[in-house]
């Protein structure tokens, strides 16, 4: 079976697209293949972001806060956003938007909800995808142009 290849996108790429990346590595590699990306990225990965995904045993060793403009969204098959703020560029590809408080600068306990949150929101995904319910057009829940 072919893997969805999945964006998640944030406004730095430092707290919320990189915890979704790293769940969707963790949980769902058999049915996706996730990368993230930021529309201003902030250069770094926000020290309590690491720390929140290491309660759940997920490491962030090895990623890197990165921006949108490099990307080639048509290589997508699906791309998540994250920011609260429209992408700024007009796709071809699906956008699901998922409505998620930024938790840049917050405590460590609104941090961690903020991550079970952005987990529940994955693995509905990741569930989808196993059960064969998102293809194509299935995978927009709302345009973004």
């Amino acid at each position: 079976m072919r893997r969805c290849r999945v964006l998640f996108v944030c406004i730095g790429n430092s707290c919320r697209s990189q915890m979704a990346e790293a769940f969707a590595r963790a949980y769902g590699s058999d049915v996706l293949r996730a990368q993230s990306a930021g529309l201003s990225p902030c250069g770094t990965i926000f020290p309590p972001t690491e720390q929140v995904m290491l309660e759940k045993n997920i490491s962030l060793e090895g990623y890197v806060s990165k921006g949108i403009d490099p990307v080639e969204l048509a290589s997508f098959d699906l791309i998540v956003n994250l920011s609260g703020w429209p992408l700024p560029y007009q796709v071809s590809v699906p956008v699901r938007a998922w409505a998620v408080e930024d938790p840049f600068g917050s405590s460590l306990e609104r941090h961690r909800r903020i991550r079970d949150q952005i987990e529940g929101l994955v693995e509905g995904l990741i569930l989808e995808l196993r059960s064969g319910r998102a293809r194509g057009a299935d995978l927009t829940e709302r345009r973004e142009s």
